[in-house]
């Protein structure tokens, strides 16, 4: 499969992407965000980062509940669609998470749902890692949604053909160089239109993420395996759900 270098630009941005991944489960996402909140406890008003927020509807969901949510995403047009909820105690910004952004700044960063890991090089995901440790404040913490790498190895679907809307995606998967490949084709049945994306995620593993944060100064408290806290298992959890603290001075 061939992969298009950043892109994420040009797929985050495509209608297509928004429809094929418009049936994610958010009554899941905002169980597993309030036992997040519950498990945390952070204090009232406190200052929260929500990196790859997309159309915002989880920074949201957190600034709701009454704390201070910024959310920054690349895509022009999620950013302008999640403007849109803007309040006294939620704002969005268009930005490239491989660029530092408010230094010592939030008491949580939260990256939610995989939405780490598509850049090319292992430099430039240390970038964004770099952007996301640098954004706490001392004795603030990090928490990092993953996929686990190996059961996604395991259970990997090479063909699926999905259809919404009278747009067919016929959907093939691959790992390869380290890196989990889906390659989407796109058949718009009333437009006419066909159109490819190649969506590439590095296959981390807990030791990847542990050596990272390590060398971002992030210590790492807690890893859990699905979005119930259950904890890790290699083999069997469908989730890498890492808590990292950034030490006090």
């Amino acid at each position: 499969m061939e992969v298009t270098k950043q892109w994420f630009k040009d797929w985050f941005n495509s209608p297509y992407y928004h429809l094929l991944y418009s049936n994610r489960d958010e009554k899941e996402a905002a169980a597993f965000i309030d036992k997040l909140v519950e498990y945390l406890h952070p204090a009232p008003g406190a200052y929260m980062l929500d990196v790859a927020c997309g159309k915002g509807r989880h920074a949201k969901y957190l600034a709701d509940k009454g704390f201070n949510v910024t959310g920054i995403d690349l895509s022009e047009e999620s950013i302008a669609a999640a403007r849109k909820l803007e309040n006294d105690h939620l704002s969005f910004f268009q930005h490239d998470m491989r660029l530092p952004f408010r230094i010592n700044y939030f008491d949580l960063v939260f990256n939610f749902f995989t939405s780490f890991g598509y850049f090319e090089t292992r430099h430039e995901n240390e970038n964004a890692l770099r952007t996301l440790a640098h954004s706490l404040r001392p004795g603030g913490r990090l928490v990092l949604d993953y996929l686990n790498s190996a059961y996604v190895t395991a259970h990997l679907v090479e063909d699926e053909v999905k259809e919404k809307d009278d747009v067919v995606f016929d959907i093939r998967r691959e790992m390869a160089d380290g890196k989990f490949l889906k390659q989407i084709n796109i058949l718009d049945k009333k437009q006419l239109i066909r159109a490819t994306y190649t969506e590439s995620v590095s296959a981390f593993t807990r030791a990847d993420f542990e050596a990272m944060f390590a060398l971002q100064g992030l210590v790492m408290t807690d890893v859990f395996g699905d979005y119930h806290f259950n904890n890790f298992d290699e083999q069997h959890s469908p989730r890498l759900i890492l808590i990292a603290q950034k030490p006090q001075g």
